[in-house]
């Protein structure tokens, strides 16, 4: 890095648990400073919440908008270089449409959008801007996950023909949790759009499936239940899908499995060799055979994939989790922009509009075969409307 990138942050004012993960993930290779923000939709809130974050109160605004106008004026050193977007889901596209249009990148959290037609618009604006869109996919930043990644790729596993994904929480489990302010907003149609379970963590999983295995979703069955009385968004969910190689899937996701954490699973098995990844034990990948010992790849031991390599901050034996996995985002974005700046072609990968689309995509295609007798449902991402 020639210089630290300079991030705007909509959202995550006091009492905002991901927005100030966001923030420690920012900070952890200190190549980000935050430098301004509009972190809540009260402009006092904002304000206290800025200067307790060491801001200024001139860089600490009332709304998006009046940020995105002031910043937009500042000299070029000083003003932000993108925006950092982790409000509710139903203010994403306005943020990220706005901050585009202003001429900042932006680094949003999951799921993209609001629907699946708001993550289409957005497409074109983004190309239209030249800016850089980044989605926060974080699991997808774990060394294991990008070594499985590698082995799928490299033929190890032979033809994939089963991928198991299962995610599995428990604090959703009674309607006393609903008016916590963390899922007060999740289980409202109006502020998280038609899933709860599907859309905040089933849509990970989902993303993990085509991430490791290269492969895209073609097909699906969908079972969704809001279990606990009165809901109105699903807590629970079971999907069946078909990948582009004939390959078969199951998606579990719950927010009511009492006792459970984050309990994010993957296993992918191939006609040679299988994988089995856990978020909870996340330095470890197993790598398993028929009528062979299993070989158990850790963090930091051995020969790795360069993508792996670049993703380990640690020796082995130090663990590495969910906040290094998030800093990966946010390093390989802040290198993207450095790249960008110089007009040069970035090696760092990091999830874009493309994943944005089939995450909504998945999420209402799941909805709509679970309200659906029909079995089979064809994975439809319509962007005709959008076309040229």
């Amino acid at each position: 890095m020639t210089r630290k990138i300079r991030m705007g942050m909509v959202g995550g004012g006091h009492g905002a648990f991901i927005g100030n993960v966001h923030r420690m993930a920012a900070r952890i290779d200190g190549a980000i400073e935050l430098v301004c923000g509009a972190f809540s939709s009260d402009p006092e809130r904002s304000l206290s919440s800025g200067l307790a974050l060491g801001l200024s109160e001139s860089r600490c605004y009332a709304d998006f908008n009046q940020m995105l106008t002031a910043e937009s004026r500042l000299p070029a050193g000083e003003r932000m270089d993108f925006v950092s977007i982790v409000t509710p889901n139903h203010l994403h596209f306005d943020v990220a449409k706005a901050a585009l249009e202003s001429g900042f990148h932006v680094l949003s959290d999951k799921p993209a959008t609001f629907s699946l037609n708001e993550a289409l618009a957005l497409a074109p604006v983004i190309a239209e801007s030249g800016k850089l869109y980044g989605l926060t996919h974080t699991y997808t930043g774990y060394p294991m996950i990008k070594q499985a990644q590698a082995l799928v790729a490299s033929g190890e596993l032979g033809k994939v023909v089963k991928v198991i994904a299962e995610y599995h929480q428990g604090w959703l489990a009674s309607s006393e949790d609903d008016s916590g302010k963390q899922a007060s907003w999740r289980v409202d149609p109006n502020q998280a759009g038609i899933s709860c379970c599907m859309g905040d963590i089933g849509v990970h999983a989902a993303n993990l499936m085509e991430y490791v295995t290269g492969l895209q979703i073609t097909e699906l069955c969908s079972d969704l239940a809001a279990v606990v009385s009165g809901r109105r968004l699903d807590d629970d969910g079971t999907v069946l899908t078909k990948f582009n190689n004939g390959a078969r899937g199951t998606l579990m996701a719950s927010q009511v499995a009492v006792g459970e954490e984050n309990n994010l699973t993957l296993r992918v098995y191939g006609e040679d060799a299988s994988l089995s990844w856990q978020q909870q034990e996340p330095n470890s990948l197993w790598l398993k055979r028929n009528n062979q010992p299993s070989q158990l790849y850790r963090t930091g031991v051995g020969p790795m994939a360069d993508t792996t390599l670049a993703a380990t901050r640690t020796p082995a034996g130090h663990p590495e989790g969910y906040l290094e996995a998030f800093a990966n985002i946010y390093s390989d974005f802040a290198g993207q922009i450095i790249a960008h700046e110089n007009n040069q072609e970035s090696t760092r990968n990091v999830p874009g509009i493309d994943d944005a689309i089939r995450g909504m995509a998945f999420i209402e295609n799941a909805v709509a075969a679970s309200h659906s007798s029909i079995k089979w449902h064809p994975f439809v991402v319509d962007r005709s409307p959008f076309d040229n």
